[in-house]
């Protein structure tokens, strides 16, 4: 099913997902999900490409799902569920992301304010995280905007 370059690369980018917080499963269910040459794949294609047991395919799709990473779907008089990485909706994730962030700024504004003046040092780089995270609110929405035009062209 996938040639010794594209296991190298399930490897290599499971590697990178893992460390952005992935389990190791789910992140080479991820990458597999991309790398492979079929845009879609049963739960047993993954097992088998990637030889993980039952339980932890089904633990890494399923939690998987539920951070919205993949999605399935299913075919008429067939049982099985074909699941296909949601990399395509990028600009959902975006703004997901950019909610998040914009969440942990307010959360963050009002932690400054209530700290004790007495820790001067930690609060000014508190501050600087808060004052680069509203930076990057005004200037990530811009960026992509840039890019999107671009590729309209």
């Amino acid at each position: 099913m996938l040639s010794e370059e594209q296991k190298k690369l399930v490897e290599k980018f499971g590697v990178v997902l893992e460390k952005s917080g992935l389990a190791p499963a789910q992140a080479r269910i991820s990458g597999l999900l991309i790398i492979a040459d079929k845009v879609e794949l049963t739960f047993d294609e993954i097992m088998q490409a990637l030889q993980l047991s039952k339980s932890a395919t089904s633990n890494a799709l399923n939690s998987l799902l539920l951070m919205d990473q993949i999605t399935y779907t299913t075919r008429i008089g067939d049982r099985k569920r074909y699941f296909k990485s949601k990399l395509a909706s990028m600009e959902g994730e975006f703004e997901r992301k950019t909610n998040q962030m914009l969440a942990i700024k307010f959360l963050l504004q009002e932690i400054l304010d209530s700290r004790t003046e007495e820790t001067a040092e930690f609060n000014q780089k508190l501050a600087k995280v808060i004052s680069f995270m509203e930076f990057m609110q005004v200037e990530m929405p811009v960026i992509y905007n840039k890019w999107k035009s671009s590729q309209s062209s």
